[in-house]
């Protein structure tokens, strides 16, 4: 039986997925822990990740969640190549970009919403390359970015998929990515992880 329920079972993915798009603020640490180390070792998408942290210090995110994920995770260096299979984290203070030969770029442009990096940027970025064969998902947090982004994923024929907010630590987040894309999916962490396995098995 399907692991989401008939209830929740979000409509079949249009096109093959080709990427994810993940953005998560406070508490996501806890969260990514509980999604990215469910993503099997042969996962095939590239998984795109903004986190918003603290810009005047190194980022331990990729190390630490690289000893709990099957997949490669790593964070990203300026205009390297994306590959499949590999979870990338935005450094600090950069902002991060799909560019059209899907070589990944950082940026040090101005924060969007106090925050560098940002969610809405890498998602509308993205959302220009991929177009419908792009999912985006929204985890917990205690701004609002990542709704233009997440709406912008679902005008270009996207996927939109948000954590519920009674299960997120910090609601603000999904909530406004939720009234900012009415077409979303609103799941939890394990059913997101599903969600995404099956998507791939259905390319």
């Amino acid at each position: 039986m399907n692991a989401l329920s008939r209830e929740r079972q979000p409509a079949p993915v249009a096109v093959p997925p080709e990427a994810v798009v993940i953005g998560a603020s406070a508490g996501a640490v806890e969260a990514l822990s509980v999604l990215l180390p469910a993503l099997p070792g042969d996962f095939p998408l590239p998984v795109l990740t903004v986190v918003h942290l603290p810009s005047d210090r190194k980022s331990l995110l990729a190390s630490v969640l690289k000893s709990k994920c099957q997949m490669d995770v790593r964070e990203v260096e300026d205009k390297e190549p994306m590959e499949s299979g590999t979870v990338y984290f935005a450094p600090p203070d950069y902002h991060l970009l799909v560019e059209a030969d899907l070589r990944l770029s950082l940026s040090s442009e101005a924060p969007v919403l106090f925050s560098r990096p940002s969610i809405d940027v890498l998602f509308e970025s993205a959302a220009d390359i991929f177009g419908p064969a792009l999912i985006g998902v929204i985890l917990t947090g205690a701004n609002c970015d990542g709704s233009r982004g997440l709406r912008a994923v679902t005008d270009a024929g996207g996927v939109a998929l948000v954590q519920r907010p009674d299960q997120a630590q910090a609601k603000t987040m999904p909530q406004a990515a939720l009234e900012a894309c009415h077409t979303a999916r609103s799941l939890s962490i394990p059913e997101i992880a599903v969600f995404l396995q099956e998507a791939v098995t259905r390319k």
